[in-house]
């Protein structure tokens, strides 16, 4: 239909709201196993050239849920409408960390890919992006420069003393913890945390 979609966040949930229904004989159970019916051929046409990435057809809806279960639909034939609702999870502030800092009323992100963050229980966002920089053993230098940050004071006190309050990153040195060769590496349990995000879990 030639309207347009609309698209409405809150708190705890994105709506996404296209005009029209699912076409053909597709339910929203068919579109959740995979199936699909081509509307666009002319765009099929430039994947089959080769000028499109493609994932296999009707897989975007399976890779969607597999990275971020919390996914409804809404098929309204009647009202003409096809509604994806998207549960958000809430940042939580550790009662431990509050009275050392503000409390950031922001929902966190997703991890797609890379950590850009959905949160896990009670860690903010910020600790779980700096989680996803980590390649192998970094320096802070390095750290700070992969998530972009200028300031070293906001970066070690948002950043890095969480995440090593918490056990998720550790010391290489932690006998001399101001060595100028000091690098940092993620632990088990902030491997196991980053391993359980990407898959939107909670811990």
């Amino acid at each position: 239909m030639s309207a347009p979609i609309r698209l409405f966040i809150f708190d705890d949930r994105i709506d996404i709201i296209s005009p029209g229904h699912l076409p053909d004989n597709l339910t929203v159970e068919k579109i959740r196993r995979g199936n699909s019916s081509i509307r666009n051929p002319i765009l099929v046409s430039y994947v089959a050239k080769g000028l499109l990435p493609y994932h296999g057809l009707g897989s975007g809806i399976k890779r969607a849920l597999e990275l971020w279960p919390r996914i409804e639909f809404s098929d309204d034939r009647d009202g003409c409408l096809f509604t994806v609702t998207v549960r958000r999870v809430p940042w939580v502030e550790s009662p431990r960390k509050s009275a050392s800092r503000s409390a950031d009323p922001m929902i966190t992100e997703q991890v797609a890919g890379q950590v850009a963050g959905q949160v896990a229980g009670q860690v903010p966002r910020e600790v779980v992006r700096l989680l996803g920089t980590f390649r192998g053993e970094m320096a802070r230098s390095a750290l700070q420069e992969a998530l972009n940050l200028k300031g070293r004071a906001n970066f070690e006190n948002r950043y890095l003393k969480p995440a090593l309050a918490d056990g998720l990153i550790e010391l290489t040195i932690p006998d001399k913890p101001n060595s100028r060769l000091q690098e940092y590496r993620l632990t088990p349990k902030g491997r196991h945390l980053l391993h359980d995000v990407g898959k939107g879990k909670n811990t």
